[in-house]
C-alpha cells in the first residue's frame, strides 16, 4: 500500500513538474500582448497605436475630444501578466469620472523580456508624450508592479534632468522585488492575494539575474528621489507591499520630499481595482482617488 501511494505521488510531482516547465516554456517563447475589452468602447473612444513595436492604448471619453489632463497609466500584474479586465474597467470609470485622456501603454513582459527592455520603451514614450503636452497636464499612475515602474521612470527621468508630471498617483505600488523587510512576514497572514515566494521569482525574472534585483530600476525603493514632487501613494494594511511604502517615505523625507500616503486599515492589494475588500472601503478609496486626480 505504502508502495502504491508513493508511486501516485511521484508521478503527481513529475506531472506538476512537467506543466511548471511548460507552462516557463510558453511564457518564455510567447509575446503576451493585451487586448481590450469590446465593453470600453460603450462610452469610451479607443484608439490604438505602435510605439516602438509595442501597443499604446489610449482611451477618451466619446464626450471630452480634448482632454484637460492626460494619465499615462502603468498596469500591474507582478511584470508577468497584461492588463486585466478589472484594469479596463477601472480605466473606463476613471475616464469618464474625470474627463480625462488615459494612455496605456502594453509595454514587455518577464520572462521573455526584462526591466531593460521596459526601460527601452517608457523612457521615450514619456519624452514624446511630454514633446506634445505640458508636464504640469501629465498625471503618472500605477498600480502594483505598475506602481514601482512609475517610480523608477521618474528615478530615471530625473538623472536626465527632465521635467516631472503634474502629479504622480502610485497605487499599492510594489517597490522593492527582493521583499527582504522584516514586516512583510506578519502582513502576509493578512494577504490574501500576494504570496512573497512567488513575487520573488517574478522579480528576479524581471531583473534578468538575482544580482540586478537591487537595481534601482527594478527596486526603486533604491533610487535617488530628491528631485521628484507630488506623489501619493495609496495602500492598504492587508498587503504585504505596504511596509515598504514606509521605508520610501523615510528616504525620501531625508532628501527633503514629501510623499502623501493614503493608508486604508481593512484593503487589501490594489483594492480599488480588484474590488477584493469591503465595498465600502473600495469606494471610499476610489472616491479619494478622484479627488487625488483632480
Amino acid at each position: 500500500m505504502a508502495k502504491k501511494v508513493l508511486k501516485v505521488t511521484l508521478k503527481l510531482i513529475v506531472i506538476i513538474l512537467l506543466a511548471s516547465i511548460m507552462l516557463l516554456a510558453y511564457y518564455m517563447i510567447a509575446d503576451i500582448e493585451t487586448k481590450p475589452p469590446r465593453e470600453i468602447e460603450n462610452i469610451c473612444e479607443l484608439e490604438t497605436k505602435k510605439f516602438i513595436g509595442r501597443n499604446l492604448f489610449i482611451v477618451t471619453h466619446k464626450e471630452h475630444k480634448n482632454p484637460d489632463k492626460t494619465i499615462l497609466y502603468c498596469h500591474g500584474g507582478s511584470y508577468v501578466a497584461e492588463a486585466t479586465k478589472e484594469h479596463w474597467q477601472f480605466i473606463e470609470r476613471m475616464v469618464e469620472d474625470t474627463g480625462y485622456r488615459v494612455i496605456l501603454p502594453d509595454y514587455p513582459l518577464t520572462p521573455k523580456y526584462t526591466y531593460k527592455d521596459v526601460f527601452a520603451m517608457m523612457v521615450p514614450l514619456y519624452k514624446e508624450i511630454t514633446d506634445n503636452i505640458n508636464p504640469e497636464d501629465l498625471i503618472l499612475m500605477g498600480d502594483s508592479a505598475g506602481g514601482g515602474l512609475s517610480l523608477a521612470l521618474l528615478e530615471r527621468l530625473s538623472k536626465d534632468n527632465k521635467e516631472m508630471p503634474g502629479k504622480t498617483i502610485l497605487i499599492s505600488p510594489w517597490l522593492d522585488v527582493r521583499l527582504t523587510n522584516p514586516k512583510i512576514d506578519e502582513v502576509q497572514k493578512r494577504d490574501k492575494e500576494l504570496n512573497k515566494e512567488t513575487l520573488k521569482i517574478a522579480g528576479i525574472a524581471y531583473a534578468g539575474k538575482e544580482e540586478e534585483t537591487g537595481n534601482y530600476l527594478v527596486s526603486p525603493i533604491e533610487g535617488d528621489l530628491s528631485k521628484l514632487k507630488n506623489i501619493t501613494i495609496f495602500t492598504g494594511k492587508n498587503d504585504i507591499l505596504n511596509p515598504d511604502v514606509y521605508v520610501l517615505n523615510e528616504r525620501a523625507k531625508k532628501v527633503g520630499v514629501n510623499i502623501e500616503i493614503k493608508e486604508y486599515e481593512e484593503a487589501g492589494h490594489i483594492w480599488i481595482i480588484n474590488q477584493n475588500s469591503e465595498s465600502k472601503v473600495v469606494e471610499e478609496g476610489y472616491k479619494d482617488l478622484i479627488k487625488a486626480i483632480k
